[in-house]
């Protein structure tokens, strides 16, 4: 499938255009934003971009008025065909948030509710509505708002009407814009009967086309499977990722990884392929939650190195700042330039790496080197094997293993190295070898 073998870059529309808050309901063209990026994209290696919610909406988004519209603070469906258009034309994928389990207060069907009340015919859409109850909009009248969020209305996706309106917004979207696949936000609360419906729908609509499904905690197999998600996101490793540098403990993300993917029978995701991010539009930067900015560059090697499908946050490619604590626009922020310096050098060269080697893209997980502050992990598909080798020391560190030959290759410069039983790592480095014949 063409996404085992994808590069992700992550977009969030309404902070990256610009878009105010609040939906002022003033048509714009500010999307086209993106074909101005394209070159940078492309330079970056990526070949699939993930956009977080693009549909007329309340405010950030994830509050939906209409699955069939572009928000207006974005611009029109005419405007997003032509960045879909675009992106096509340069071999790139595109996927885009499917908001599946809630809505806004404004989405029409509630607003119809909001009026009706009893006499509505779409009472029965939403999960549960209390004509005797209140909420704090004061509306007289009770509804199910998402983790206690009442400006999130949760929808009854037991309900045929509900289904076939969001299956016919799906259609939509592939038939005028072909899209190539969806990520379902918060895919944990989603009704599992629903994800499987909606993985037949998909299949039976386009071929390949991509289930990726927002998890943070538990089985991911409960979600990903052969009836439901092809993929879905690794917060267990993006937690792994920072935090092994930060406390200078390789063996915390080691753990991770031979948990998930290592050679043992009771591996939970061998063969399958996660998320991998360092950070995205919920979280605190990358660039901001490492102690040691010289870890950034061997942060991105482990997320490009390890199984996984690799997603860049906008902005973080060249280290863009962002804090949690600072409330979502300080995540979400819209740079007037890209910037391309080192930093969105070497992600690219991973990129390539990456996306030119079968075992990078397919092999298994074996450790090979572990040390508090040092790592190597083979990874092999067939004939091939490529070995991930991380010295997050500030000193040059000797790491002694078997490759089966004399000299190695690595993948990120192309620089070739003698191997005599094992390869003196640089302080701060990170290097993907192959043997060479």
């Amino acid at each position: 499938m063409w996404w085992d073998e994808a590069v992700f870059y992550q977009i969030y529309p309404l902070g990256f255009c610009g878009a105010p808050f609040e939906n002022d309901g003033i048509e714009t063209n500010r999307i086209l934003k993106v074909v101005d990026w394209i070159p940078h994209i492309k330079k970056l290696g990526v070949n699939a971009i993930y956009f977080s919610p693009i549909f007329e909406s309340d405010t950030h988004g994830y509050n939906t008025r209409d699955y069939f519209k572009v928000d207006k603070r974005l611009g029109s469906n005419k405007d997003f065909k032509e960045v879909c258009e675009a992106l096509h034309k340069e071999g790139i994928k595109v996927v885009l948030d499917g908001v599946f389990n809630h809505v806004g207060r404004g989405f029409w069907a509630f607003k119809d509710v909001l009026e009706k009340r009893e006499a509505s015919p779409y009472v029965s859409w939403f999960s549960r509505i209390a004509f005797d109850g209140n909420s704090n909009y004061n509306d007289g009248l009770w509804y199910e708002g998402w983790e206690g969020n009442y400006d999130l209305v949760k929808l009854n996706l037991r309900n045929e009407d509900v289904i076939n309106h969001i299956f016919s917004a799906i259609r939509y979207w592939v038939e005028e814009f072909d899209i190539d696949g969806l990520r379902l936000d918060v895919a944990y609360c989603l009704d599992p009967d629903f994800i499987k419906r909606l993985r037949r729908f998909c299949d039976d609509l386009k071929p390949e086309f991509f289930l990726l499904g927002e998890t943070l905690f538990g089985d991911y197999n409960r979600l990903m499977n052969d009836e439901m998600l092809h993929s879905v996101t690794n917060y267990e490793c993006y937690k792994g990722l920072h935090s092994s540098f930060n406390s200078m403990n390789m063996f915390e993300i080691n753990h991770s990884l031979l948990r998930q993917f290592g050679p043992e029978q009771w591996t939970l995701y061998k063969g399958k392929r996660l998320l991998s991010f360092v950070d995205n539009h919920d979280v605190t930067r990358v660039s901001s939650i490492l102690n040691n900015g010289n870890h950034l560059p061997l942060i991105y090697a482990l997320a490009f190195g390890m199984p996984g499908i690799p997603c860049v946050y906008y902005g973080s490619e060249w280290g863009a700042e962002g804090r949690k604590e600072d409330g979502d626009p300080a995540l979400r922020p819209c740079f007037e330039n890209y910037e391309e310096n080192e930093l969105f050098t070497f992600i690219s060269k991973l990129s390539e790496a990456k996306k030119g080697s079968k075992a990078l893209n397919y092999g298994d997980f074996k450790s090979v080197v572990l040390t508090n502050r040092q790592c190597v992990f083979s990874r092999q598909w067939e004939e091939e094997k490529v070995y991930v080798c991380i010295n997050a020391d500030e000193n040059d560190f000797f790491a002694g293993f078997d490759v089966g030959s004399n000299r190695v290759k690595d993948l990120i410069t192309g620089e070739e190295y003698d191997f005599n039983g094992g390869i003196s790592l640089s302080a701060y480095s990170a290097l993907f070898l192959i043997p060479c014949k």
